[in-house]
């Protein structure tokens, strides 16, 4: 059965042309390449904090995974970190896709961009059942202003008391060198 994606980007990689072959490629396979696209676009924004997270709650809604297509930027942009996040808080399964190994609209490629989940943590309360969002700022890692604490599936106890990046948890792929084209609906099954 296919499961409806939610697909957090940033908009330079739409404009770039990467992040439309992973959100369009379903529509040349026979079996919606194992999902619906459930994401949303960033013209929100002129409306402020509060609509913009609205939009996106909505937007995750009857969502069980969440897939970031990572570009050069991606890790950098308030409003991807927040979709990390709140996926998570609601329990979507999240993965990380790598997309600038696609060619753009000029047949170039990039570099690998860093991972977001290298970017965000957790900071695991003692008793392993709560996760308060952390950023790395760039020097150290600081609490995350725009979700505040929720409950996690309980963390082992080498974990407990600690801050964890995302990447411990959640898995990341490349577009080109994984065969996404073939291997998404795995992915996200």
């Amino acid at each position: 059965m296919a499961k409806r994606v939610f697909f957090s980007f940033h908009y330079q990689d739409v404009i770039d042309f990467r992040a439309n072959v992973v959100r369009n490629h379903n529509i040349t396979k026979d079996d919606n390449g194992g999902f619906f696209d459930a994401s949303i676009w960033e013209s929100a924004k002129k409306q402020g904090d509060i609509a913009l997270k609205r939009l996106i709650n909505g937007g995750l809604n009857n969502t069980s995974v969440t897939t970031v297509l990572i570009g050069s930027e991606t890790y950098s942009r308030r409003w991807v970190r927040y979709e990390i996040m709140k996926s998570i808080e609601r329990g979507n399964s999240v993965i990380g896709v790598h997309i600038n190994g696609i060619r753009d609209r000029s047949s170039q490629t990039k570099t690998q961009g860093p991972n977001p989940f290298d970017h965000l943590g957790l900071q695991i309360s003692a008793d392993g059942t709560v996760g308060t969002p952390t950023v790395w700022s760039g020097t150290q890692w600081v609490y995350y202003q725009d979700i505040e604490k929720f409950a996690i599936q309980q963390q082992p106890i080498d974990r407990r008391g600690k801050n964890l990046q995302l990447s411990t948890w959640l898995p990341t792929y490349d577009w080109v060198a994984n065969d996404g084209f073939n291997n998404f609906g795995s992915w996200v099954g």
